[in-house]
């Protein structure tokens, strides 16, 4: 009973800070209203409110689950928010593209994101698992999920709707990994109906921060063998990084499903 009222607080502080900060940006809109505006595939005009809103509460929950997942969440977020602003424009995608940029002596706003979450996942990771191999693999799997969800997201509600998906099992257990799951699906049912009804999208700032945020609950709800099986996809996945996004552009997403909290959702 603990476990599921702590899973369901977790959900419903996720959702309520996203909501909540995503009104509050769009009121404000620090900057100028423009600062927030981009062009998304099919041409249409939509803002950037529900990113920095999805990383503020992703991070606020982690933390408050194990401050190294939030430490993890926010890093994500921040690097997230540099390459939104820094590299507005910059047609480069890709580890390869961004690598070849750095061996020129360009610094990109994505070499900048790489080495940042790179770097803060493994000192995560380092905190969340006690022997050395494990604490290397936590780090590349918190890496990797961030960057997977910001792989998928080139359509309206990949990225969200891949969290949704993937963090789900992640309800059925309990301790950090069934909290940490339903922060990172609290966040992203939240911003969901704006991302798909192309209102409003993710960015890299809330992509990565959902990423990180699902990364951290797979690292603290498996052993060994499971940290090694999630390295593994997310290794393959940044390796054909490529095909990802382009399968992920034909995934057809379907009406918006009504989010349940955790404790009607699991049955543990």
């Amino acid at each position: 009973m603990i476990g599921r009222s702590r899973r369901t607080v977790s959900f419903a502080l996720a959702a309520a800070v996203t909501r909540a900060a995503t009104a509050a940006l769009r009121a404000a809109a620090p900057g100028g209203r423009w600062r927030w505006e981009r062009t998304n595939h099919a041409g249409r005009t939509v803002v950037l409110y529900p990113g920095p809103a999805v990383a503020a509460a992703a991070t606020a929950g982690a933390w408050r689950v194990h401050p190294a997942a939030g430490f993890a969440v926010l890093a994500a977020g921040a690097c997230g928010v540099y390459d939104d602003v820094a590299g507005a424009g910059d047609p480069r995608r890709g580890f390869r593209a961004h690598l070849s940029a750095l061996r020129d002596g360009d610094v990109t706003s994505g070499a900048v994101k790489l080495f940042g979450i790179s770097a803060a996942a493994l000192a995560a990771g380092a905190v969340l698992k006690e022997r050395p191999l494990d604490k290397v693999l936590a780090g590349v799997v918190i890496a990797g999920a961030a960057h997977f969800v910001n792989l998928v997201d080139v359509r309206p509600g990949r990225a969200a709707g891949s969290v949704l998906a993937l963090a789900a099992p992640g309800l059925l257990r309990k301790g950090a990994c069934g909290e940490l799951a339903a922060v990172a699906i609290g966040a992203a049912a939240a911003a969901l109906p704006d991302d798909l009804g192309e209102r409003a999208m993710l960015g890299d700032t809330g992509a990565h921060a959902l990423g990180a945020a699902l990364g951290a609950a797979a690292v603290v709800g498996n052993g060994r063998a499971g940290v090694l099986a999630h390295a593994v996809a997310f290794v393959a996945a940044a390796a054909y990084g490529d095909k990802v996004s382009e399968a992920a552009r034909s995934w057809r997403i379907g009406p918006i499903p009504v989010a349940l909290p955790p404790a009607a959702a699991s049955p543990v």
